[in-house]
């Protein structure tokens, strides 16, 4: 874990809504004043689209139908840890960006589904942020998780972050269902072996639970919005947690565990704030006195 400059990690497949979680983390760093290094997950996959498709089609020739975005095969996770590692130690390191779509390649010149050129970070930053897929990841390889000092899992119940990720495939990448369904079936084994084992490695993890009939992910018409849901959080070491401040806080929200709250989903903004508005501002303050 570091020390002298903060790392915080949102760790989540896509379809999650680790977006979501990114966006109430800036606010917070918006409303403090804090300069953060942002990463992205997708900068440290290995190949770029069109390689990966290759790769994939390569894969299945030899008759592995299992090749993702998920293991780490398909990423550089050695150079991510040494990213966090290096940044903790010096607040320096080196990244790059992958280009979604066309407004990104007019800002980042260069070709969508393409990785800019790896670039040295801004020298001046209060601390790294990462969103992605391997924030926490643990392998005989790599312990990335070592090197976080606020890890963050957001993950809903496994059929609304396959709706989710349905709805967005099929709307933002014209994919069909069965297109999506295959992807699903192809990154199962390594979001078994690697994903979810990094849940148990959070600091904090968010849940989202609908509270309307998700039983058949392939045919719902909606996503659950965030009223038609409850949230999850539970803390992996509630010592120093004031929860009686969280549950005055967080309207109809009540402790199911020791470590446990749930409350409304439409409190997640708020929930988010409240918790990590604290940790952030512990961090910045053992930064200060590391100097």
């Amino acid at each position: 874990m570091s020390i002298k400059n903060p790392v915080i990690a949102i760790t989540g497949s896509s379809g999650a809504g680790t977006t979501s979680v990114t966006r109430a983390f800036q606010h917070i760093f918006r409303r403090e004043s804090l300069n953060a290094a942002i990463i992205e997950g997708d900068s440290f996959h290995r190949y770029d689209r069109l390689e990966m498709r290759a790769k994939m089609a390569e894969k299945s020739l030899a008759g592995d139908h299992h090749f993702s975005h998920f293991g780490p095969e398909a990423n550089l996770l050695a150079e991510l840890e040494g990213l966090f590692r290096e940044y903790g130690e010096t607040g320096r390191g080196r990244s790059r960006h992958y280009v979604h779509d066309d407004a990104e390649a007019e800002k980042y010149g260069a070709p969508p589904g393409t990785f800019t050129e790896w670039t040295d970070l801004p020298s001046d930053t209060d601390l790294l942020f990462y969103e992605g897929l391997h924030g926490g990841v643990r392998s005989e390889s790599v312990d990335i998780g070592r090197y976080v000092d606020l890890c963050v899992g957001v993950v809903p119940i496994i059929n609304l972050e396959w709706i989710q990720k349905l709805h967005r495939d099929k709307a933002q990448r014209g994919y069909s269902t069965e297109a999506v369904m295959d992807t699903i079936l192809r990154r199962m084994p390594d979001y078994i072996n690697y994903i979810c084992p990094q849940f148990s490695q959070t600091h904090v993890n968010f849940q989202r639970v609908p509270t309307v009939d998700t039983s058949n992910p392939f045919i719902a018409q909606d996503i659950p919005g965030q009223d038609e849901s409850m949230l999850v959080i539970r803390f992996a070491n509630p010592k120093g947690i004031d929860f009686p401040y969280l549950l005055s806080m967080l309207h109809d929200s009540f402790m199911s565990r020791p470590n446990i709250i749930v409350c409304p989903g439409g409190k997640m903004g708020l929930a988010m704030q409240i918790i990590f508005t604290p940790m952030i501002m512990q961090l910045m303050d053992k930064k200060r006195r590391a100097r």
